[in-house]
């Protein structure tokens, strides 16, 4: 119990020694415009219909605007959306952050259990099991949300992300409630693996470098579906 009330302290002082970002001011309406070209990938509205690309809807302001502006420099990695970032200016990020932020971001299904296809030894899956097998992926990702995992000293993520997915806003730590589980999987992988950040010592690869491929799917479905 000291432990883990030890890991959740260093977590929240993190936090309460983070940099804030300045909130942005931008034009809602001004945003809308800027945003079209974003609505091929993102939707229309921020909710993106492409499991692959993330629901900006919802999403705090500064954390956009952090986001772009690294996207822009380049200390985050994405090869598809630097070379649009960087014909933005400074007005056009916080219109775009201001659009994306005043949107409510939708509810996913269920999540769905299939069988894998590419491995040919095992057997199709009943019903029974795929239910079993996401009940317990479920309670894995929301022991993991919650608590962490204190013997891989994986840190629990309501610490920084709040305790619906809705992140801290002065902190410019994102909302991730109702994010596509395909998305929070290739990002928790990306972090991993240190492709998601030009900076290694980046918080949310230290974490997301203990996690097993099975606590990132669980924790990514568990998030997925909260509100």
């Amino acid at each position: 119990m000291m432990i883990k009330k030890l890991l959740v302290l260093s977590i929240s002082l993190v936090i309460s020694t983070a940099s804030t970002t300045t909130l942005a001011e931008g034009s809602t309406s001004a945003g809308k415009a800027k945003a079209a070209s974003c609505a091929g990938c993102h939707g229309e509205d921020g909710n993106s219909m492409i499991g692959t690309f993330p629901k900006l809807a919802g999403q705090h302001e500064g954390y956009l605007v952090q986001q772009l502006l690294a996207f822009k420099d380049g200390s985050r990695n994405a090869p598809m959306m630097a070379p649009l970032a960087m014909g933005l200016g400074k007005n056009d990020i916080e219109d775009i952050a201001a659009y994306y932020s005043s949107k409510t971001v939708s509810k996913n299904p269920a999540p769905v259990i299939f069988s894998d296809d590419d491995d040919e030894d095992e057997p199709e899956m009943s019903d029974e099991q795929k239910a079993a097998e996401l009940k317990s992926l479920m309670a894995l990702g929301a022991d993991l949300y919650r608590n962490g995992n204190l013997k891989s000293e994986v840190s629990a993520c309501i610490a920084c992300h709040g305790p619906v997915g809705e992140g801290n806003k002065p902190a410019a730590f994102p909302s991730v409630r109702g994010q596509h589980a395909d998305y929070l999987i290739k990002a928790l992988t990306d972090f991993k693996k240190g492709e998601r950040s030009n900076v290694r010592d980046n918080m949310m690869h230290m974490i997301s470098k203990k996690m097993e491929d099975n606590e990132i799917k669980a924790l990514s479905y568990y998030i997925s579906t909260m509100k």
